[in-house]
């Protein structure tokens, strides 16, 4: 658009600007000499004086409609001491803005109100004449001589009516303009699109324009998406919505190092509004899933500060060791973690980097795909202050049942008989009836582990405040915010410390922009995040995991004092025998785990315009450096257990007998933990040259070259003390024509310091074409059905360093302990020599692993209202690090590493957008769609060509392999007359049947085979829509995941078996674990004989043969969930002006609230993690303010 047009809109706005009121400036001195007669019309006098002295004025009508006043002017008089004398009767004050704008208003807060409102846009205006060059006068002299005729075509507005002229020959519309939430937007720039001519929206968001038919008229407002709508005759009553965007002006779409139109992008880039990101939980990444296609991610926690969701961009796409996206914050890259602790309220943009030509500029870190955030930044204006509180109620979404105590009982002593009718039974009938009875519950005990140690609910709090403004030097945008999450677990009022998790979160931004001169800017920020934790010893997720572990009817969790004991000073805790047994409960109350965990970062940019070289030109260099560190330490005890020794039934008296007297502690004694500290160092220059050429030609050229350092605090090797480098130059250079055709050449250039020189540096190329269809001239007889078609193809290559594991840092150096593994000799063997020890072998052609990426898109818009985007899309990885197959007959000390994987994926994303806008209604709908497939191409496995099904070539790449259950045995007669099941274990009727693969009449390793979908969903999906009606709104999310299996962990869940396992928290104890409710109801046994049952045939000891990863525990993760729920109403508009506030929103919302599944046992979207700590079901109120 012109320059003529570009002046347009600005007039238009000031004079919007000119109903409200403004702040104070000096006014130029102007002479007159006019003489006026005395007694009329205050209007008519204020007419003369705007014509004389090229001033306007704005006020509303009903303030000096019919007022007369006895005024002439004075020789040599100044406006100001006009004006002033001409008020000066009245009551009425007015004030300037510039040279040229005067406001005559009442004194009420109202106006002051305005007033403010109107310094923020003319400062907005101001800043965009300086960065367009472009200078607006009054004067004969301006040569854009247009800018009078449209201020003379605006007649005075008033808050509820706008006057204007009609012409025969034009359509009469009417209507509304509303944000997201449905209040009214005043001061939108209406007009028809490439005119000068137009209006600007009443102070309650209505409008009226007569427009020519079959007309765009465009609606123009500072930080909103402008919207065309094309007038046609048939209708002329609109309610139009404006979408708020990062941007003033124009949409863009943060790309890699930079921004383009989005129009201009070719590239499969996924953005999100930070708003779809506020769910009422303290972590961001909980509320990815659903809402962003080509975005695969589920949560498998909800415990406070582990409860991060895993995601990967396009599903899983290597086998190798890092699959996890690139997270860019502003330019630094961050964990998952720092992106969970992000304030939503902070976040600017949020685009997802899909393809090859997306990712090519990050090089050696793009392979996985990128997400890029930037943090909001500071407007110029009065400050502007927002603040959200919140406060939550958090439960599970669903607990594990367990059998009753007497069910436990008989089924124990059913396990033990059905593997040996002459075996002792745990349990006497006189304790299972004193049970029944509900005798002395110290003595015959029946322990709900889980009413114990949770709590139904917790209760969670978080508040957000933020600044907002500046002047024309700085400008400046400050947050705040303080989070506390607390955990479901109970704690006895009798301790004297409470080890319930509890995380207290604060952090701070500043963002802080400076204009040093008219070409020079510089930008500074600041963001720390700190985190301070207290739980149990060994973790939330723990204690649920001792809960399954646990016999019910074994011991209490802690006894009533005897006679002995009443005035002991501790929790007398119950245990049995050797006291070694787990006691959840002690295991809760014996201490505490504390730790503190920090981030701060720095950041300065500067950002240098080159016009005066050439125009387009401009330069940009940042810097930054963060800081993490952590430590922890551990607050504990050993508890005093106890047992009853003898108990009188007649007197109802018993005795308890300490297990252990001397080892029992009262006092907390610490146990020093981690500490971990690390500094990372970043820097980036980037030269850009961006311009367009007569009008139909744009051309864009960037180049940038990266340095990052890392250094860790807490090594313990020579390799880990230096410092981790890396370095790259990268560059795009994109090119479109008259906004139809987009093509795109992008590379990045890396170094490496894990390969060798031969190997060190590796060249990433992509490049992408585009065609924007509906641009086309041909196209215009359809556009008023479909307003956008666009094609785009990219196909690229990008890279990976960091394979295998943090000490495979220099592989092609050998890893050589000189003081390893020796020999003694000598009668006694006193004497030694210590021998070489190899760790690793070097290899000096070990590189990048690479990834081609190909992606085709098509954007749809259809009448004006919904819009499509779907993108196809291959992967091929190759040079996946993996270790060799090797044999002991080759003498090596450690296995040996190659570039010797390949992997292929594939797959669809979609999303849909939909928008309806009608008087006082609106509604907005958006459902995306992933579907990704990931599988082994190559892989070093043994020669499987006699057992093809135990390859993994052409198989998922998170796929399971394991035995395929026909049912269960009918009995021992069937056992012995089928294959030999070789798994282990004595196989009995009731246990399960498997089938022989390969038909050899065994049952054993060579019949395993891929069952079930993919661990990572295959299929993630997500649909919601939000509705407003006047100032109430409603929103609905559903998130669904399809295609995945997850398997019942049957030797944690087996009952009555003492069940271990690696890093087990409570190892050295004995377990005895619980019975699950399903199990109970659902299980082989001899009278019933049910070959389909959920459970086999009991059992007091592991049976391997039923606990082995098979198809009978298989579940299918599937589900679909009510993600999150929010009702909210804003306060109208004259609450407002009478509490001085800009905003005051209410809502109550809620997430995690309902799921449908096939798997009842525990919340499906945990997978086989089900017996952790669950997912939260959260219901929130909230509070949101700004003035």
């Amino acid at each position: 658009m012109g320059i003529i047009t570009k002046l347009s809109r600005h007039c238009l706005l000031l004079t919007f600007c000119c109903l409200l009121v403004s702040v104070n400036t000096s006014t130029a001195e102007k002479e007159l000499n006019i003489d006026y007669d005395i007694e009329k019309e205050i209007v008519k006098v204020l007419k003369e004086i705007e014509e004389r002295y090229e001033v306007f004025f704005t006020y509303e009508e009903s303030l000096l409609s019919g007022l007369k006043v006895d005024f002439e002017f004075k020789e040599n008089e100044t406006v100001e001491s006009a004006i002033s004398r001409l008020l000066a009767k009245t009551g009425f004050q007015f004030n300037t803005y510039g040279e040229r704008f005067m406001v005559i208003y009442d004194n009420t807060k109202k106006s002051k109100r305005t007033a403010r409102k109107i310094g923020r846009k003319i400062r907005q205006i101001e800043k965009l004449e300086e960065e367009g060059g472009i200078k607006m006068e009054l004067t004969s002299s301006n040569p854009n001589r247009k800018f009078e005729k449209v201020s003379k075509s605006i007649k005075s507005l008033t808050e509820h009516k706008i006057k204007q002229i009609y012409s025969d020959t034009l359509i009469k519309i009417s209507g509304i303009v509303v944000d997201e939430g449905g209040e009214g937007l005043p001061g939108v720039v209406i007009q028809e699109k490439n005119s000068v001519g137009g209006i600007i929206s009443s102070f309650d968001g209505t409008f009226e324009i007569g427009v020519k038919e079959n007309t765009i008229v465009t609606f123009d407002f500072l930080g909103k998406q402008m919207k065309e709508i094309l007038v046609d005759g048939s209708t002329t009553q609109f309610t139009i919505t404006l979408i708020d965007q990062a941007e003033l002006l124009e949409g863009v779409t943060v790309v890699a190092y930079g921004k383009q139109k989005k129009e201009s992008v070719i590239a499969s880039v996924t953005t999100v509004r930070p708003d779809e990101l506020r769910t009422p939980t303290s972590n961001l990444t909980s509320a990815l899933a659903g809402r962003l296609s080509g975005v695969i991610s589920y949560q498998r926690s909800g415990e406070p500060g582990q409860d991060n969701a895993q995601f990967f961009i396009r599903g899983a796409t290597t086998f190798g060791f890092n699959t996890q996206p690139l997270i860019l914050i502003d330019g630094i890259e961050l964990s998952t973690s720092d992106l969970s602790r992000l304030h939503p309220d902070d976040i600017a943009s949020f685009s997802v980097m899909k393809d090859a030509t997306a990712t090519a500029l990050y090089g050696a870190r793009g392979a996985n795909g990128v997400i890029l955030v930037t943090t909001k930044e500071g407007v110029e204006g009065e400050v502007r202050v927002s603040a959200r509180y919140e406060t939550s109620v958090s439960s599970a979404t669903q607990n594990i049942n367990f059998a009753d105590p007497l069910t436990y009982m008989r089924l124990h002593n059913e396990a033990v008989r059905t593997r040996d009718p002459l075996g002792f039974l745990p349990y006497s009938k006189q304790k299972i009836a004193g049970t029944e009875a509900g005798l002395n519950g110290d003595v015959y005990p029946a322990t709900d582990w889980q009413q114990s140690l949770l709590k139904d609910q917790t209760i969670n709090q978080r508040i957000n405040v933020n600044l907002n403004g500046g002047g024309k030097i700085a400008q400046y945008y400050l947050s705040g915010g303080y989070v506390r999450d607390n955990g479901i677990l109970n704690v006895d009022p009798r301790s004297d410390f409470n080890s319930n998790i509890k995380l207290n979160r604060a952090l701070i931004r500043s963002n802080v922009n400076i204009n040093l001169s008219k070409t020079t800017k510089a930008v500074i920020r600041m963001h720390g995040t700190f985190d301070d934790y207290r739980g149990p010893i060994n973790g939330g997720a723990a204690m649920y995991q001792a809960i399954v572990r646990s016999n019910p009817v074994l011991f209490p969790a802690s006894y009533t004092p005897d006679e002995a004991n009443k005035h002991a000073q501790h929790i007398l805790f119950g245990n049995a025998e050797s006291g070694n047994y787990i006691n959840p409960y002690a295991e809760l109350l014996r201490g505490y785990k504390e730790y503190s965990e920090a981030l701060f970062l720095t950041q300065i940019e500067i950002q240098q315009d080159l016009a005066a070289i050439t125009k387009g030109l401009s330069f940009r260099m940042l810097g930054n450096t963060t800081r993490k560190s952590y430590f922890d330490l551990i607050r504990g005890y050993t508890p005093f257990y106890y047992n009853v020794e003898n108990f009188n039934a007649r007197e109802g008296i018993y005795t308890l007998g300490a297990i252990n007297p001397n080892e029992g502690e009262t006092t907390l004694d610490f146990q020093s933990g981690n500490k971990f500290v690390s500094s990372t160092f970043y820097t980036e220059a980037a030269l850009q040259y961006n311009r367009t050429i007569s009008s139909n030609h744009t051309v864009n050229g960037l180049v940038v070259g990266i340095l990052r350092q890392f250094l860790d605090g807490n090594t313990t090797t020579l390799q880990s003390s230096l410092p981790t480098r890396n370095l790259g130059v990268s560059g795009r250079f994109t090119y479109s024509y008259s906004n139809k055709y987009f093509g795109e050449f992008n590379f990045g250039y890396n170094g490496s310091e894990r390969f060798s020189q031969k190997e060190r540096f590796g060249f990433f190329p992509s490049a992408g074409i585009g065609w924007y269809v509906s641009n086309e001239r041909f196209w215009k007889p359809i556009s008023k059905i479909v307003n956008k078609l666009k094609f785009k193809f990219t196909y690229g290559l990008v890279g990976n360093d960091n394979i295998g594991s943090s000490d495979d840092r220099f592989f092609y150096l050998s890893n050589v302990n000189l003081n390893g593994e020796g020999y003694r000799f000598g009668s006694d063997g006193t004497y030694f020599v210590p021998g070489v020890n190899i760790t690793r072998y070097a290899n000096d052609k070990i590189t990048w692993e690479t990834a081609t990426k190909t992606n085709f898109g098509i954007e749809l818009g259809l009448f004006e209202s919904l819009d499509f985007q779907i993108d196809f899309f291959k992967e091929y990885r190759s040079r996946i690090l993996m270790n060799r197959v090797e044999f002991a007959t080759f003498g090596l000390q450690s296995q040996t590493k190659a570039n010797l994987g390949e992997a292929s994926s594939g797959g669809v994303d979609l999303s849909v957008d939909y928008q309806l806008n009608r008087q006082n209604f609106w509604m907005l709908f958006r459902g995306n769609f992933t579907y990704a497939r990931g599988v082994f191409e190559k892989i070093e496995e043994p020669n499987y060509t006699d057992y093809p099904w135990l390859s993994r070539v052409g198989k998922p790449l998170t796929q399971e392999w394991g035995y395929v259950a026909e049912r269960l045995f009918v009995d021992d007669a069937e056992v012995l007359n089928s294959p030999e099941q070789q798994i282990g274990g004595q196989v009995l009727g009731g246990d399960i049947k498997y089938k022989d693969i390969n038909k050899d009449g065994k049952i054993n390793d060579l019949d395993r085979v891929p069952i079930g979908y993919p661990t990572v969903p295959e299929i993630i999906y997500g649909f919601g829509a939000s509705i407003g009606i006047n100032r109430f709104d409603v929103s609905i999310f559903f998130q669904g995941s399809a295609r995945s299996s997850f398997w019942i962990d049957s030797r944690a869940t087996a009952p009555f078996i003492d069940y271990h396992f690696d890093n087990d928290p409570f190892a050295g104890k004995i377990a005895n674990n619980a019975l699950l409710e399903a199990y109970a109801q659902d299980h082989w046994s001899e009278d019933q004989g049910n070959v389909y049952a959920l459970w086999p045939r009991l059992s007091p000891y592991e049976v391997p043969n039923n606990t082995t990863r098979s198809t009978w525990f298989m579940q299918n993760g599937m589900f679909l969930r009510l993600k999150s729920v929010e009702i909210g109403y804003n306060l109208p508009l004259k609450v407002l002006s009478k509490i001085n506030s800009d905003e005051v929103r209410f809502y109550l919302s809620g997430t995690n609230l309902m799921h449908f599944s096939k798997f009842k046992i525990w919340d499906p979207e945990m997978g086989g993690n089900g017996l952790g700590y669950p997912v939260q079901r959260v219901i929130n109120i909230g509070t949101k303010v700004s003035f």
